[in-house]
């Protein structure tokens, strides 16, 4: 039976270095025989405006609701963003914010801090694009974004991370250096084909 992957470029401009790795990531795991589902933000029209979690939850426009199905039919992910300020996006951090909702990626306990984690069983890979080194951010930062991604995003939800891969920096990268880049997303997406 196919592995049923989900690829997510989460960078807000159309036609990016993230677009380019999650169609070489898509190719791979299409020759691995995944069966695929990819969403670009690029092309996702939705409110980012975000009031919280308590109180009336506005309900999820039609690319939300496209993005949520996607990850709850997925048995692996692939999510690959820019790195701005540390972290991805705001409009990507805004689809984590409308779409990883209580009772779709957690539930918290009526009692204590406790709470169920939704999406176990799913795998995960990701890829960030920065312009600092990832020795430097990995040293001097700690690697922030990686860190929230694996910890506070992925496996909070109970998505175990497999790779998460920082590559740059971008603004001086040759392009043979980038065709290596989009070169290791494919390999990336055959070997989670398999599994």
């Amino acid at each position: 039976m196919p592995k049923k992957i989900f690829v997510w470029s989460a960078h807000p401009r159309a036609e990016s270095l993230s677009d380019a790795l999650a169609d070489a990531y898509a190719a791979g795991a299409e020759q691995g025989g995944a069966e695929l589902r990819v969403q670009k933000l690029s092309a996702m029209e939705f409110d980012s405006n975000f009031a919280g979690y308590t109180g009336e939850r506005v309900p999820l426009e039609p690319d939300l609701q496209a993005w949520q199905d996607n990850v709850g039919w997925a048995e692996h992910l692939f999510f690959v963003h820019p790195y701005w300020w540390g972290a991805m996006p705001g409009r990507a951090k805004a689809v984590l914010d409308r779409a990883l909702v209580p009772g779709f990626a957690f539930k918290y306990h009526d009692k204590g801090l406790g709470w169920d984690k939704l999406l176990t069983g799913r795998t995960a890979d990701a890829m960030i694009t920065s312009d600092t080194p990832p020795w430097y951010d990995t040293l001097k930062n700690r690697k922030p974004g990686r860190r929230v991604l694996k910890n506070q995003v992925l496996g909070f939800c109970g998505i175990k991370v497999r790779n998460i891969i920082q590559i740059g920096p971008v603004k001086t990268a040759k392009p043979e250096t980038i065709e290596g880049w989009i070169a290791r997303a494919e390999r990336m997406g055959a070997e989670a084909a398999r599994g």
